[in-house]
C-alpha cells in the first residue's frame, strides 16, 4: 500500500486550526533526544524500578564504569529528567518527577505491545 494520498487536496480549515494550536516543541525534542540514547534510557528505566540509586549501583546495573554512568546521569540532570542528592560520600539519583517515570514506562509498554512495528 502506498503511504501517499492519490490526490493533493489541502483542507485549509484543518490546516489553519492546527497551525493556530501549534507551539514550539524544541524542549520536547530535547527531552526525547536525551532518552533516545540507549544508555540513558536504560538508566531512566532502572530508576523506574528502583526509585533512587547511587552512581555505583547504576553503573553496575548498566554494565559501565562509574565515570560513564556519571556522565550520562549528569546529562539527564542538566535536562531536568533526573535529580541528584549527596548522601555522605555518595551521590544518589532519581527521576525528576512522575512525568519522566510515566514517559519511560509508557514507551516500554508500547514497544512490548508491538504496536506500529512491522
Amino acid at each position: 500500500m502506498k503511504e501517499l494520498c492519490e490526490v493533493t487536496k489541502v483542507h485549509p480549515e484543518v490546516v489553519d486550526r492546527v497551525q493556530k494550536s501549534m507551539t514550539n516543541l524544541s524542549e520536547v525534542a530535547s527531552l526525547f533526544k536525551a532518552l533516545a540514547d540507549e544508555t540513558r534510557l536504560n538508566i531512566a528505566y532502572a530508576l523506574t524500578i528502583e526509585q533512587e540509586m547511587c552512581v555505583c549501583d547504576i553503573a553496575a546495573v548498566i554494565g559501565s564504569s562509574t565515570a560513564t554512568a556519571s556522565h550520562h546521569l549528569r546529562y539527564l540532570r542538566e535536562r531536568a529528567l533526573a535529580k541528584s542528592e549527596r548522601k555522605g560520600k555518595q551521590i544518589y539519583y532519581s527521576l525528576s518527577d512522575d512525568h519522566v517515570r510515566q514517559l519511560v514506562t509508557i514507551a516500554h509498554e508500547h514497544t512490548k505491545e508491538g504496536v506500529g512495528i512491522d
